[in-house]
């Protein structure tokens, strides 16, 4: 393939793809070799090492910003887009972020590269320890590139596990709660890996409120009646105050529940 034609279909590449590529036979100096004549001419961008960017015509280089989910997934080939950044690639959420958070094998403090924030995560302990990793997981096509990311109900999961990373709980509850389907199932299957009293909890509040939304049925509600936490826990860690709704011993934030019909959000 030429240089040229790679730079119009790859926007974003790591060097091993451009090696494989270019010059499978000539290897890695011929490819650099290459891509620091592109580089020279304006048509690429370094972002880190081994990560390019290719520059659309007209665009000067210096000024030019790739799409964060892509960079993410070239230095990451083993991303898996989580937390806000799934939401985002979702087209559930209601903000925008700089920060660009994936699971990978190997963690990371957030991190720069050309002016976007990136972070990579540890894949819970829970799901490694139960071989399910992947569980939950779908494909989403981002410009010329196919990315893992957390599905809506792993998303879901995740959200009321680390509210920070994505915007809040009243963020977060308006943005799943435009979800366009969740597949029960699966999310139950979620609930029972992870084993924690208060996600049981958290989702089941959730799906009550929202049950018109993702058409929840008494059945349903009675599975996660089963794994209600006995004593009453606050659905966010350093949340003080809200209302408690019983039939989850859950206490929620005030901004949570005000407006809500009666059945919808205390029984």
């Amino acid at each position: 393939m030429d240089t040229n034609t790679f730079l119009q279909t790859h926007r974003v590449f790591n060097l091993d793809e451009a090696v494989q590529a270019l010059a499978p036979t000539g290897g890695r100096k011929a490819t650099l070799e290459r891509l620091k004549y592109a580089a020279g001419r304006g048509k690429l961008k370094k972002l880190a090492r081994g990560v390019y960017a290719s520059v659309p015509p007209g665009v000067d280089a210096a000024k030019f910003q790739p799409d964060r989910f892509l960079v993410a997934a070239a230095l990451r080939p083993d991303a898996v887009f989580s937390h806000h950044s799934a939401l985002e690639l979702l087209g559930a959420a209601h903000s925008e972020w700089r920060l660009c958070t994936a699971y990978s094998a190997r963690r990371s403090q957030p991190f720069n590269v050309d002016g976007l924030e990136l972070r990579f995560l540890s894949h819970p302990q829970s799901l490694v320890h139960h071989q399910a990793a992947d569980l939950g997981l779908r494909s989403v096509h981002r410009l010329d590139r196919e990315l893992r990311v957390t599905g809506p109900e792993r998303t879901l999961v995740d959200g009321f596990r680390r509210p920070d990373l994505v915007g809040g709980l009243g963020e977060f509850v308006e943005s799943a709660a435009g979800f366009s389907v969740l597949e029960l199932p699966l999310l139950f299957e979620l609930l029972d890996v992870f084993g924690q009293k208060g996600l049981w909890a958290a989702v089941g509040w959730f799906l009550e409120t929202y049950r018109t939304t993702f058409y929840v049925s008494d059945d349903d509600l009675t599975v996660i009646d089963k794994q209600v936490p006995k004593a009453p826990l606050y659905l966010a860690r350093d949340q003080r105050g809200g209302v408690l709704v019983r039939r989850w011993n859950l206490i929620v934030p005030d901004e949570l529940v005000t407006g809500k019909e009666p059945d919808e959000s205390q029984r």
